[in-house]
């Protein structure tokens, strides 16, 4: 069955991810956007990422919009997810979709579906979406849609470049002089990714690893920038020569940054030196959104200065709602996606790495100085997680011992329970394990945070032993 999970519809290519199946999606979401017209010419754009065969998915796509009467705009090459995005919202269109399968391994494709707004599609648009993919999987069309150039040469199917605008954009929103005049020296990693060859359009002084095109990702098990897949861009940095590096994900809306002692620095922490940033040197006002996966220092913070926080399932298509219908001056989740006011309602790994160094040159401090003040604030908040692929027998132990809501998982004693998405324990000392599902993936994630790495790791191993 073809399902849409926490960031669009996954499946392994050939196998699951079918020129077929693509078809039945496309034609879906064709459907729905000739439904809801509204008295507006319908308007897609289509981009695609780097995995195999994604720039031919992405003009199956296109030529199945064009048969439905919509025009098209499909990137001439490798484009971001937050460039979809970006010209989704500024050419007004419908819809925007992106061929990508984000941070899952090579071996997937993808297929995510972005608001006119500028963001993921609300889990509204998606729920309507499914409900005509169900009904075309029951009495499947016959396709006769005509050739990509027949649609080019009608202007039914309009070729573009997605970076010029989008850097334009971006240079808008950034302070860029203070960035230049600080001349950090950046290594930048865009894992194989939609990110390669991107850098150069926004600062001069940076070097790149893993940049050339290979669908497979190299010797890269899968393109998230977490520390157990940026072990070369960690070990770069502990040799010297940088003062900061960046890692986005498959698509570039993710980031993960390393400091100069070549220190991997969680979300959690950009998310904190984003928040105190907008806030107190920006003065910028508005909700936080947070996904109950990320840090408890968010939490405090908003306490503390009377900052109204709503928490979300994971997944930033919730964050994107809420941005979409209130002032909200930053969303984020715990795998690298922030979002806020100064930009689109949208993950975007290069507007973040350049608000990170704009953040670092109007301060005037290193990352490693911006993470060493949270400590001092909020005291030490360590954070790791573990992606553990279980039997279905396991799965069920695990869920029916997280619903009995144990008064203890080890020596750690359960103060409280949230049920939001999956289960999150709350325990004396101000630590927390988040036990849930992927939506992207067939595994369990096991999510923990605690006031040193040997508590977050005990609580990991009873976390992924309990039943």
């Amino acid at each position: 069955m073809i399902k849409f999970g926490t960031d669009g519809w996954r499946g392994l290519i050939a196998r699951d991810f079918t020129f077929e199946n693509l078809s039945i999606v496309a034609l879906a979401t064709a459907r729905y956007i000739n439904k809801n017209l509204n008295d507006k010419r319908p308007v897609v754009v289509i981009g695609y990422d780097t995995r195999f065969l994604s720039r031919q998915f992405a003009e199956e796509v296109a030529m199945i919009m064009a048969w439905q009467g919509i025009i098209v705009h499909l990137t001439r090459d490798i484009s971001s997810t937050p460039q979809i995005s970006f010209h989704t919202k500024s050419k007004s269109a419908t819809l925007g979709v992106v061929i990508t399968a984000s941070h899952n391994p090579a071996v997937y494709s993808g297929y995510k579906i972005k608001g006119n707004f500028g963001g993921p599609a609300t889990p509204e648009q998606i729920d309507e979406i499914e409900t005509y993919v169900r009904r075309i999987e029951s009495r499947v069309p016959q396709f006769k849609h005509k050739s990509l150039e027949h649609y080019i040469e009608e202007k039914q199917i309009r070729i573009f470049d997605a970076k010029e605008s989008y850097v334009r954009g971006l240079k808008k929103k950034i302070d860029f002089n203070a960035i230049k005049k600080a001349n950090h020296k950046v290594l930048y990693d865009p894992m194989h990714g939609a990110g390669i060859d991107f850098m150069k359009n926004l600062i001069d002084n940076f070097d790149e690893i893993h940049g050339d095109y290979n669908p497979s990702f190299g010797e890269i098990d899968h393109p998230e920038p977490i520390a157990e897949c940026l072990y070369e861009l960690i070990d770069r940095m502990k040799q010297g020569g940088y003062d900061i590096a960046f890692a986005t994900d498959g698509d570039a809306d993710r980031i993960g940054a390393v400091d100069h002692l070549g220190n991997f620095v969680d979300s959690h922490k950009i998310f904190m030196i984003f928040l105190k940033y907008l806030y107190e040197n920006k003065g910028r006002k508005g909700k936080v959104v947070k996904t109950v996966s990320l840090t408890s220092m968010v939490d405090a913070y908003c306490e503390v200065n009377e900052i109204e926080l709503v928490q979300t399932p994971v997944g930033f298509k919730h964050i994107a709602k809420e941005m979409i219908n209130g002032k909200v001056l930053i969303g984020g989740e715990e795998s690298g996606g922030i979002g806020m006011s100064l930009h689109i309602p949208e993950r975007d790994g290069h507007f973040n790495a350049m608000f990170l160094l704009e953040i670092m040159a109007v301060r005037n401090m290193s990352l490693k100085e911006l993470c060493d003040e949270l400590d001092e604030e909020f005291g030490q908040h360590r954070y790791h997680r573990r992606d553990i692929r279980v039997t279905e027998k396991e799965k069920k132990e695990i869920i029916a011992a997280c619903k009995k809501r144990p008064n203890e998982i080890g020596r750690f004693k359960v103060e409280s329970m949230d049920t939001t998405d999956g289960f999150k324990f709350f325990f004396e000392g101000g630590g927390w394990l988040l036990i849930r599902a992927s939506g992207t993936e067939p595994l369990f994630r096991f999510y923990a945070e605690f006031d040193s790495m040997s508590k977050v790791n005990e609580l990991l191993d009873e976390g992924i032993a309990l039943r």
